[in-house]
């Protein structure tokens, strides 16, 4: 009974175990994460604004096939990232303080690994990564794991625009689907998995 009791426990506090963000400070720049289409972005447009940092760099999403046909017939769509920078500089960020890495990104550890050169080329001391609430015990993993031994400290943020609620993420479609794939993937990276 007690071993039952200690497990529903523990499994009602996933949620809260997958959300961790670190205590802000000063950084040479603020790193989106893809996946999200504002609430990310946003979030580090509140930061820069605040004198966090003096760049946001926003990582670029692999386009899905659809993008990727219209792109050789011609027709460029903008894509997500294009659209934060518009977004960002209509909120008042110069254009000049926002850069879309090069290149596509199709999961943390890739991520991760472009933070790691672009880190290493500008001499950086710490950065800012902006994600998802369900997403910052894994993403700050993922970007520690990458980072280690550079002497790049990672502050990990989560976005205030994200409505998820970690304490009680049982009780929305939502937190469930978050809570099952960070959970399944996060041990994937502590097991030396995660790519």
């Amino acid at each position: 009974m007690v071993a039952f009791a200690a497990g529903v426990y523990g499994c009602l506090r996933l949620g809260s175990f997958l959300y961790a963000e670190d205590s802000l400070q000063r950084a040479d720049a603020i790193y989106v994460l893809a996946g999200t289409r504002m609430e990310r972005p946003l979030e580090a447009a509140e930061l820069y604004l605040a004198g966090y940092a003096p760049l946001i760099l926003l990582s670029e999403e692999m386009p899905d096939n659809g993008v990727l046909v219209l792109e050789r017939r011609g027709i460029h769509l903008p894509t997500t990232a294009e659209i934060a920078r518009d977004t960002l500089v209509r909120l008042g960020v110069p254009a000049t303080a926002v850069e879309i890495l090069a290149g596509h990104h199709d999961n943390t550890a890739h991520e991760a690994n472009t933070l790691r050169r672009v880190a290493a080329e500008r001499r950086w001391k710490r950065v800012i990564v902006v994600t998802s609430k369900f997403h910052t015990r894994r993403g700050g993993f993922a970007m520690r794991r990458e980072l280690s031994g550079t002497g790049v400290q990672v502050v990990v943020r989560a976005t205030r625009y994200d409505s998820s609620d970690p304490a009680h993420w049982w009780q929305t479609r939502d937190g469930l689907r978050w809570t099952a794939s960070e959970a399944q993937k996060l041990l994937a990276y502590a097991l030396g998995l995660g790519m």
